[in-house]
């Protein structure tokens, strides 16, 4: 995995181990949720609209686009031109600053990302196939949708797609804890320490 200069010395191997242990319990909740949990390859509901990720998110993409860019470089920019096009759409739009990336810090800027775009395919998706073309490098949003994960309210969500009939309790037996350390949270705090901190979009980090 080749990671974006600048990035803290030692980052991409503990990004490894989060994202070992994201899948680890992804894995676990699949299993308990059998044909409930809907996701399958092909399957791109949570690929439309956009939504927040943090400087590690951010990072990791990074990489991604470059190792894309290694093996499929035709691909690679297709990704980056639908990701330009994607913000140029939103330029005007964007709660943040349209030049760096980074988001507004108003609590209320995750529920008008949300909104701003939420036809709008991420641009990382290939739409003819339903396959993600970051698929490694994706974020932990995209990483952890589907199966029941506590909100901050502490709810469980789900995707509307998945755990048709089943009843609460049943939803609330497959409840996947993704990173019950909370190393990504120390991971992007060493990333503030280094200088790169702020919330972004996927289409701003492909863009570049």
């Amino acid at each position: 995995m080749r990671y974006a200069e600048g990035m803290p010395c030692g980052s991409p191997a503990r990004d490894r181990e989060l994202i070992q242990i994201v899948d680890a319990a992804l894995a676990d909740a699949a299993r308990k949720a059998g044909d409930w949990l809907a996701c399958r390859p092909g399957c791109s509901q949570c690929c439309i609209g956009a939504f927040v990720i943090n400087s590690l998110d951010a990072a990791r993409l990074r990489a991604g686009l470059l190792a894309l860019t290694d093996r499929d470089a035709e691909c690679a920019s297709r990704v980056r031109a639908k990701s330009r096009e994607y913000m140029s759409r939103l330029k005007q739009q964007f709660p943040g600053n349209p030049e760096s990336g980074i988001l507004d810090e108003d609590p209320a800027v995750q529920e008008i990302v949300l909104e701003l775009a939420d036809q709008e395919a991420c641009p990382a998706l290939d739409t003819k196939t339903g396959a993600c073309d970051l698929y490694e490098f994706r974020p932990m949003t995209c990483r952890v949708f589907g199966p029941p994960v506590r909100n901050e309210g502490g709810g469980l969500g789900v995707c509307e797609l998945c755990f048709r009939g089943a009843t609460v309790q049943e939803i609330a037996e497959c409840e996947m804890k993704p990173d019950p350390d909370d190393l990504e949270d120390t991971l992007v705090a060493e990333l503030a320490n280094a200088g790169q901190q702020g919330n972004t979009i996927v289409a701003f980090v492909l863009a570049q």
